[in-house]
């Protein structure tokens, strides 16, 4: 997969505020980038800096309380299909099988539990895309937490958005684990052509798997440094030990401080 030129993605000024009986929270200020189609885009920044809040912005989830986020230069004010997200947590209803799981957003869109063909063949397209197709009639209780996760991200494929948000989805797994999703992840992404944006607090993740890592201050969260990511594609194990993975990762770090 090559990234290409081309913004789909456009944030331009985005604060956000919250009320509590502490007192007032300044989450978000003055952020702006932009993310062009096709671009693996990680967002890393010190815990609390609003990484999660940006990215329910850019869900449709949360409003701005300045500024705004576009998609195709229009704002987003609501979910979407176009655009994917997966959380930290896969939240996979427990009664239903991986295929149920990954078919409801589907049957909800439709209001009707009916699946049409072109619906079926939607779903075991992404179950194969993420590796999946052999496991499609177990339960969650079945799957190992990784596994958890890719039916997640498959159930956030099946609507075909343009763009796929991920917030710190690994972030619960062991390294081992998390290592070989990253590798999945990438596949993943070469074969869909999606535009995915990442939060992580891993900096050796979002170095090796992005293009561009954005770096954002302590709250309320501003962007500190974008940091291009030139190594080539594809990216193989052995490029954690190269000296010019190294000097990217500690780039990232010394922008977070």
């Amino acid at each position: 997969m090559t990234e290409t030129a081309g913004p789909i993605l456009a944030v331009s000024k985005v604060g956000k505020q919250f009320v509590s009986r502490q007192g007032d929270i300044n989450a978000l200020e003055d952020i702006s980038f932009t993310v062009s189609a096709g671009e693996f885009v990680c967002l890393v920044g010190p815990s609390g800096c609003g990484k999660t809040t940006l990215l329910r912005i850019l869900a449709g989830l949360l409003q701005p309380d300045q500024g705004q986020a576009c998609l195709y230069g229009r704002p987003i004010d609501a979910p979407s299909a176009q655009i994917g997200m997966v959380f930290q947590k896969p939240n996979l209803m427990p009664w239903r099988t991986v295929f149920d799981n990954v078919v409801l957003p589907l049957q909800v869109g439709q209001n009707s539990l009916k699946i049409a063909t072109d619906q079926l063949e939607k779903v075991e397209a992404v179950l194969a895309l993420v590796g999946l197709t052999e496991f499609s009639g177990r339960y969650p209780r079945e799957l190992s937490g990784g596994m958890q996760q890719r039916v997640a991200i498959a159930r956030a494929l099946v609507f075909e958005p343009d763009i796929l948000l991920l917030d710190e989805p690994f972030g619960a797994l062991d390294a081992l684990t998390r290592e070989r999703l990253n590798h999945e992840l990438l596949q993943v992404w070469q074969a869909s052509g999606k535009t995915i944006v990442m939060v992580t607090h891993n900096i050796r993740e979002a170095v090796f798997l992005s293009g561009r890592v954005i770096v954002l201050t302590q709250r309320p969260g501003r962007v500190a440094a974008v940091v291009p990511i030139p190594l080539p594609r594809p990216r193989p194990e052995s490029l954690f030990y190269s000296s010019e993975f190294s000097a990217l990762a500690y780039q990232v770090r010394q922008a977070i401080r």
